[in-house]
């Protein structure tokens, strides 16, 4: 494991209550739907299981994995899909969850790729955006924390694939 210097950032009961204001909003706007929420792995993974958990509505589960940082403490920009979604969504309302927006290049690439499957409605949350690492526009229907442009680890975000585990949100204060 890594050792780096954390500094804690985001705590987990503000997480815990922003996923909840979240939850109560996207309850609201999909009342007696049916919807697929689809997760993006894997830094999305325990902010998505909290959030499906606070949404009041007939939700099925899909998972949709892409890689862009390969191991690097930024977005590279090129996104490699390790998982497809394993049920269609044609006509289904969609809720995209991802962890960070960070250049806006991978979101922009999930919701091209979930639109051109023609959903009914295409919903997208972030935990995190980075407005400063914006490399492209990108927009967003629901974002929890609008941060700096710094390293960030935990609740799902990972440095070299650890660090995930942890409840809150740390920013890395060095790399050893």
């Amino acid at each position: 494991m890594t050792n780096l210097s954390l500094k804690p950032y985001i705590t987990e009961e503000q997480i815990q209550a922003k996923v909840k204001e979240l939850g109560e909003t996207l309850s609201k706007k999909f009342k007696n739907e049916k919807v697929v929420a689809v997760c993006v792995l894997k830094g999305s993974f325990m902010f998505y299981s909290d959030l499906i958990r606070n949404i009041n509505a007939d939700i099925t589960c899909e998972f949709f994995g892409v890689a862009s940082y390969h191991g690097g403490t930024s977005s590279s920009g090129e996104v490699k899909v390790t998982l497809d979604l394993a049920s269609p969504v044609e006509n289904c309302h969609v809720i995209l969850v991802e962890d960070i927006i960070d250049t806006g290049l991978t979101m922009n690439y999930l919701k091209n790729a979930i639109l051109s499957r023609k959903p009914k409605s295409l919903t997208t949350v972030s935990l995190l955006e980075k407005p400063d690492a914006l490399k492209v526009k990108c927009e967003i229907d629901h974002v929890g924390f609008k941060i700096p442009n710094d390293f960030v680890v935990g609740y799902g975000l990972d440095y070299q694939g650890y660090y995930r585990n942890l409840p809150y949100i740390a920013q890395v204060q060095n790399f050893q």
